[in-house]
């Protein structure tokens, strides 16, 4: 059998049946026997060995859930047996840092690692951290091979390494859900940009084609003022810099290429940090590319039982540093909706979001210490200003959250589940009283303001108009506020805060700045840490906040 392959995994139910491959003598004949709890044979299937290769590959016929079974392959006099087999569905969590925190670093570690006996049906596997310059063909080496969760010995290994956290409780969910036993493939590494989980193709088509092969370096990420040139980090965690491979291409060659042959029912991805400061304009381009790329990769490799439109769920980009007036995090989100705002859409159907940006936790311990103008702890340098250390951490703990998020995401885009309301409220309709100095925006659904945030709303004015201005929602799912062009050197067009003035069921009133202006543009959310814990302004009642727009 193939590396990933082994007891105790989870094997995709139907209708799909799962693609079964391992390596032999070139030119034999391999038998592959699927045998229930009692020995009896459920099916029997017959491949050939390929040469150069060597390898061999089958598609068991669909089976529904359930087990425990038997996989034997023979070729000749050898044999390998797998037990403890389950049918279920098989999801793929990817992506860097945030994904590869374990449960050990959540909220609640400890009450989430008791309850891991409770769940021995929800079965996890971690490729381990591989590059490469060339397209593997099975893995390097496996992190940790099929288990069955345990509080010590898996879940809670260590910081960083296995399980990922937001993996495990979204399988869980899943779980609880359907009742399906579930698999749970964990490929992260943390500091890793797009470009390093991204196929030749993917780059060819996003113009970064003439980079590959070499190593890009992140820009460092400041959250001070910008004429602070001095920089201070250290880590609290023994993984200090978590900082993967940047070179283009060599993660997807290494860690996702030879998992293609898997049959899968999902992905989930939490990535981007690392583009908050690499290419973050071409994000936009890069991620809608990588889940195309993905999904006709893994249907051709496991000879179309991955269906084609394969459920791609994701979590949009959390916080960073408070005091940063750099807006790379805020661009980055729009980015990872390909500029629309929200998900499924257009340029990115069969996906769903996580809004992750109400979940900051500036007190996590997986951070670092950088220093920052300001009173506190610091010390008098450069002069009279007063240098502090601030510590900061791009690693929330609350990942509860987030996989609750991403559940109803995944029961309604990939199970189908109509009547779930899986994403928050979103504009779909925004006039501008003019005489009155007010801008109306009405929302897809029932409005909560848990906060009223003078900065939360802003919008960009240029010269007076004694007419109103309206704008749309898009029949791609996007939202464009009213835009006029009106930039002038005399009169040049600006970002200005739009205090609430009422909330009322579906519309949001703001005041515009400034007395008779025009609204050239309407933002929300728009910064790196845009409001404090579960407390964003508007929320829907079933308590998921309203996505960030431009």
């Amino acid at each position: 059998f193939a590396s990933y392959y082994g007891d105790h995994m989870v094997l995709q139910k139907e209708p799909a049946g799962a693609v079964v491959w391992g390596h032999g003598e070139p030119g034999a004949v391999v038998t592959v026997t699927l045998s229930g709890a009692s020995g009896l044979t459920v099916m029997e299937k017959m491949a050939q060995v390929k040469g150069p290769s060597g390898t061999w590959t089958t598609v068991l016929d669909p089976m529904d859930q359930g087990g425990p079974y038997e996989l034997t392959a023979k070729q000749g006099l050898e044999n390998m047996t797998l037990r403890d087999i389950y049918f279920g569905d098989v999801w793929l969590c990817s992506g860097q840092s945030n994904m590869a925190m374990t449960v050990l670093q959540v909220a609640n570690a400890s009450q989430e690692l008791a309850a891991a006996a409770r769940y021995p049906y929800v079965r996890i596997f971690t490729v381990a951290p591989a590059r490469s310059d060339i397209e593997l063909e099975d893995l390097k080496q496996i992190s940790l091979p099929w288990s069955i969760p345990t509080a010590a010995e898996n879940l809670g290994h260590g910081n960083f390494t296995y399980f990922s956290a937001v993996c495990w409780l979204l399988g869980r969910s899943l779980y609880e859900a359907l009742g399906s036993p579930i698999g749970l493939v964990e490929v992260a590494w943390g500091g890793t940009p797009i470009e390093a989980w991204s196929s030749r193709r993917v780059l060819q088509a996003c113009g970064l084609l003439e980079d590959r092969g070499r190593a890009w370096l992140l820009k460092p990420a400041f959250c001070f003022a910008p004429c602070l040139s001095l920089a201070l980090s250290s880590s609290t965690s023994p993984h200090q810099h978590l900082s993967g491979p940047q070179t283009p291409s060599v993660l997807w060659n290494a860690m996702i290429h030879p998992l293609l042959n898997m049959t899968l029912r999902g992905v989930a991805w939490y990535q981007g940090e690392a583009n908050a400061f690499l290419h973050t304009d071409q994000y936009n381009c890069t991620f809608p590319a990588l889940i195309a790329d993905w999904r006709q990769a893994f249907h051709t490799g496991s000879a179309g039982q991955t269906e084609p439109l394969l459920p791609f769920g994701f979590v949009q980009l959390s916080t960073y540093c408070r005091q940063s007036a750099d807006d790379s995090f805020a661009r980055l989100r729009w980015h990872q909706t390909a500029d629309l705002g929200v998900v499924p859409n257009a340029r990115m159907p069969g996906t769903f979001m996580a809004v992750a940006m109400d979940l900051g936790d500036e007190h996590s311990p997986y951070g670092r210490q950088v220093l920052s103008w300001g009173e506190g702890v610091g010390v008098q340098l450069l002069g009279n200003n007063p240098i502090s250390l601030l510590f900061l951490s791009i690693h929330p703990r609350d990942k509860q959250n987030v996989a609750h998020r991403l559940l109803l995401g995944a029961r309604a885009v990939a199970y189908g589940d109509k009547d779930l309301v899986f994403q928050g409220p979103y504009p779909t309709r925004a006039i501008v009283e003019v005489t009155r100095g007010l801008l109306n925006v009405t929302y897809s659904q029932k409005l909560i303001c848990r906060q009223r945030d003078a900065q939360a709303f802003e919008v960009r004015v240029g010269k007076s108009s004694p007419k109103g201005w309206e704008g749309e929602s898009h029949a791609d799912g996007g939202f464009s506020p009213p835009q006029v062009c009106c930039f002038t050197k005399a009169s040049p067009c600006r970002w200005l805060p739009a205090p609430v003035v009422a909330v009322g069921s579906h519309m949001v009133t703001l005041a515009l700045s400034g007395c008779g202006t025009l609204v050239l543009g309407l933002r929300y959310a728009w910064a790196e840490w845009p409001c404090e814990y579960q407390a964003c302004p508007l929320y829907n009642p079933q308590g998921l906040p309203a996505p960030p727009f431009l």
